[in-house]
């Protein structure tokens, strides 16, 4: 089977490794960008999917990606400012925009258009492999940036949650069973997404979550990730606790995506 997490991070890694930027420098630098913005850039991320889920008993983060590695083109052609507009439309809470280029087709530049098209916050989709990464998703004006604990070593995961929240960045900490949940938790990780989708094979185990909702701490942020295709599905999540759900492909291959947002909430209020 395809390793698609291994090959992905091993470029990542690979340009980290080549990527000449001082850390020290940059990380400094970018704090200083950060703290000199105003009240109104900033957009919380968890507040936002709290009050989603108050409002309709789940909160959708609405993906934009071009293309998936399983899946080949989705939309590649799509305008990222159109679509942040339609989901926005159809009650989306947050948006996550892939800005990984060789394997799904994005761009930053996606998600400058993306957040500069609605209010919502947004969460950038990528795989952070080091501090520049997360410097980066600061400047390019992300609200949130993902932390794959599969990907990451204890002192990675822990030192780049504490740096996303110096930087004013929510961190969205995912995993895939209890195991990497334990790890999620003992570097203080309050919204922790688990990934139905196995990342080196790409299959999907739809009872994933619902069997990791058994594992969660009160208090948490839970998001529910992959293979959520319905309002039945959304139903069996906030039943079992979930706080949000991160769709991507159902929603990029609607042909009206305000209403396949909307269609996912059904008749909750």
């Amino acid at each position: 089977m395809p390793a698609y997490l291994d090959a992905i991070l091993h470029a990542h890694r690979a340009a980290a490794a080549v990527d000449r930027r001082d850390v020290a420098g940059t990380v400094a630098r970018v704090r200083r960008e950060v703290a000199q913005r105003a009240d109104g850039d900033r957009r919380d991320f968890v507040a936002a999917l709290v009050a989603g889920h108050r409002e309709r008993g789940m909160a959708v983060i609405s993906e934009i990606k071009r293309r998936s590695p399983s899946r080949g083109d989705l939309d590649p052609g799509l305008d990222p400012a159109t679509v942040a507009a339609d989901y926005a439309a159809g009650g989306a809470s947050c948006l996550s925009v892939l800005t990984d280029q060789e394997f799904f087709g994005g761009t930053p530049s996606d998600l400058v258009a993306a957040r500069g098209a609605c209010g919502l916050p947004v969460l950038r989709k990528d795989f952070t492999v080091g501090p520049l990464d997360v410097c980066d998703a600061a400047v390019m004006g992300a609200d949130a940036v993902l932390l794959i604990v599969a990907a990451l070593d204890d002192g990675e995961l822990g030192s780049l949650l504490a740096l996303a929240t110096e930087l004013g960045l929510a961190a969205l900490v995912e995993v895939h069973d209890e195991r990497e949940l334990d790890r999620a938790l003992a570097v203080g990780a309050r919204l922790v997404g688990v990934n139905q989708r196995d990342l080196r094979t790409f299959d999907v185990d739809r009872e994933r979550a619902l069997l990791m909702a058994e594992a969660m701490p009160a208090g948490l942020v839970a998001v529910a990730e992959s293979g959520i295709r319905d309002a039945t599905d959304v139903e069996r999540l906030a039943a079992a606790g979930y706080t949000a759900v991160l769709v991507g492909e159902t929603l990029v291959r609607s042909a009206d995506r305000a209403s396949a947002v909307d269609g996912l909430l059904g008749a909750r209020a």
